[in-house]
This record gives C-alpha cells, sequence and structure tokens, in this order.
C-alpha cells in the first residue's frame, strides 16, 4: 500500500506536468497507485496544490462504451478544481492538448449534500438534492502520453481537465523588458493591483483569460507571455 509520501510523490509528479502542460508515460513503479483506493488518495492530495477551493465533481465513463474507449474497469469520479473553470464566454486554448474535443454535458448545483453511505440512494433521494440544472462544457486532457493504456488507476489519480486562466486564478507573466509579475484575477470590488490583485474587467486579466502557459497576449500595446498559472 502506498503511504503518505508516496502519495504525495504522486500527486506532485502530476500536479507539475498539469502546469507545465506535458505528458508522462506512467508514474514511477514506487508511486503508482494498484487499485481505486489508493487512486483516490493521490487525486485528494492534488488538491493541495490549488489555488483556490474545490469547485465541484464530474464522473467520467458512466456507459459500457464511454469505458472501453479508454479501457477502465467502470465509472470514475474526479474533483473539479477551481483554476480549471472558465466563465461564460470564455476563450479556451487547446495548447499542449491532444485530445483536442470538446464535450456537452449537463452540470448540477446540489441543493444539500449526499454524505457516505454502504447502500446506494435511490434516484428519486438523488434528484430531491439538486437544486439546478445547467449546460455546460467540458474540454477533456490527460496527463498520460497514452491514456488507453495507462489504467484505471492512474486515470483516477489524474483527473483530465484544462489549464487555462479563469477567473480566480493567480496567473504569472512575464513583459517584453524582462519583468516578471503575478496577479489573482478577483472581482471589481476586491482588485487591489498593489496587493497582487487585478480585476476580470481589467485589460490585462481580459487579455489572459482563457489563456493557457505558454500563450502571448497583447494587453494595451504590451505583449505577455503566460509563464504560469496557479
Amino acid at each position: 500500500m502506498l503511504d503518505k509520501s508516496q502519495i504525495e510523490a504522486a500527486s506532485r509528479t502530476l500536479h507539475d506536468h498539469w502546469r507545465a502542460g506535458t505528458k508522462l508515460a506512467a508514474l514511477e513503479t514506487s508511486h503508482r497507485p494498484r487499485d481505486r483506493g489508493e487512486a483516490y488518495a493521490i487525486q485528494a492530495a492534488l488538491e493541495n496544490h490549488s489555488a483556490g477551493n474545490l469547485f465541484g465533481w464530474k464522473i467520467a465513463a458512466t456507459s459500457e462504451a464511454g469505458q472501453k474507449h479508454i479501457n477502465v474497469d467502470g465509472p470514475m469520479a474526479g474533483r473539479i478544481l477551481s483554476e480549471t473553470v472558465l466563465p461564460d464566454g470564455g476563450t479556451a486554448s487547446m495548447a499542449g492538448n491532444a485530445m483536442r474535443v470538446a464535450e456537452t454535458e449537463f452540470a448540477f448545483r446540489m441543493a444539500r449534500d449526499l454524505p457516505p453511505r454502504s447502500s446506494p440512494y435511490s434516484m428519486q433521494q438523488t434528484l430531491d438534492a439538486v437544486a439546478t440544472l445547467h449546460p455546460a462544457i467540458e474540454i477533456p486532457d490527460s496527463r498520460f502520453a497514452d491514456f488507453v493504456s495507462a489504467g484505471t488507476a492512474q486515470i483516477i489519480a489524474a483527473p483530465d481537465g484544462t489549464d487555462i486562466v479563469a477567473f480566480g486564478s493567480t496567473v504569472t507573466f512575464s513583459r517584453a523588458d524582462g519583468r516578471e509579475q503575478t496577479y489573482r484575477i478577483v472581482g471589481e470590488d476586491e482588485a487591489d493591483p498593489k496587493a497582487g490583485s487585478i480585476a476580470f474587467v481589467s485589460p490585462v486579466a481580459r487579455a489572459v483569460i482563457g489563456k493557457a502557459v505558454g500563450d502571448v497576449v497583447t494587453a494595451g500595446n504590451q505583449s505577455l507571455e503566460i509563464i504560469a498559472i496557479a
């Protein structure tokens, strides 16, 4: 069984590849999850590297066809980190994304939690816990170069997602003169550039939202290269 240090090492490896937009063949053998329990432990540790609060959850591979497509043995739950979410009207960069697809989804906002229990909830109990239903779009990706052969446990450990600047992201960029600056994108009433936060309606924020690491954008008469997103 993986110990705490191995779980942390695996989550750090996945996080670093995610932030760099790079892929790996597989986790090191000593850090590789062998079952769903270890996989979800690594996924939970990934949340510790997130700059914001957990945005929500998703369920993948709910059909037999979907499971066969990525060679997994059943449905999988995954965390949605806040920095992977784009606002309405945002632009998604596909830089580094090998799948290059977009999937239409149903998104549910829950009215209350459904705590874990030994017996499954009925369909009606689940529906009664839903507050609202929303259309959504998912842009899947994987940290593994060959996600079909990665196996269920590794895919669970690294839930696919985008790596794009969004509301709430902390973005670091370099200017043409070599200066590097880091800002968190916030609401207008929270913005304080001197303290490192800018409003989502500001020229710089509008230029970088929807972009990925490595993208070069123009804000005013200056070019900015995005070098990190958190």
